[in-house]
């Protein structure tokens, strides 16, 4: 009896799914070269918006925590965008997804916001911060999916359509 052949989990790294195996055969230098662009770009965003917002130690870390959540709506209306809306160029998810929204979302700095909430004697805020940040960006990434599939309605493509 054959072995079952293994389920995708993740279309992005999943080598299983032939159309992924095809970009990482064909260009992964071209991927690279999208995903660090758009991290660049991404993170250029967050540093810019952290600047504006500025904060004290011990408060609640508004910047980041905007920073999140609206990269969180972003990413959920990306997917559902370059999924079920259009036939997206193959560097899209990269761009746009891994470079772009990865370098503009910062949830490394939300736990070190959270270390220096703590540390300066502000454990609500930082117990706050915590739970309403992992709330906030799950809310915002359903939020993102439901809002763009309700928006494009008309313009989804069929499940048949191959992509």
């Amino acid at each position: 009896m054959p072995e079952p052949r293994p389920v995708a989990v993740d279309p992005d790294i999943d080598l299983h799914v032939p159309r992924q195996r095809r970009e990482l055969r064909r260009a992964p230098w071209v991927t690279l070269s999208a995903i660090s662009a758009g991290g660049v770009a991404g993170s250029l965003a967050r540093y810019g918006l952290s600047e504006a917002f500025g904060r004290g130690p011990g408060g609640f870390a508004w910047a980041t925590f905007s920073i999140n959540v609206s990269g969180c709506l972003l990413i959920g209306a990306l997917m559902v965008a370059i999924t079920e809306v259009w036939r997206a160029h193959p560097l899209t998810r990269p761009f746009l997804g891994v470079g772009v929204l990865g370098g503009y979302t910062t949830f490394s700095t939300y736990i070190v916001d959270f270390q220096r909430a703590l540390q300066s004697g502000s454990p609500r805020t930082a117990l706050a911060y915590l739970a309403a940040t992992l709330f906030c960006a799950l809310a915002a990434v359903h939020t993102g999916v439901h809002l763009t599939r309700l928006l494009t309605r008309r313009f989804r493509r069929s499940p048949e359509d191959p992509s």
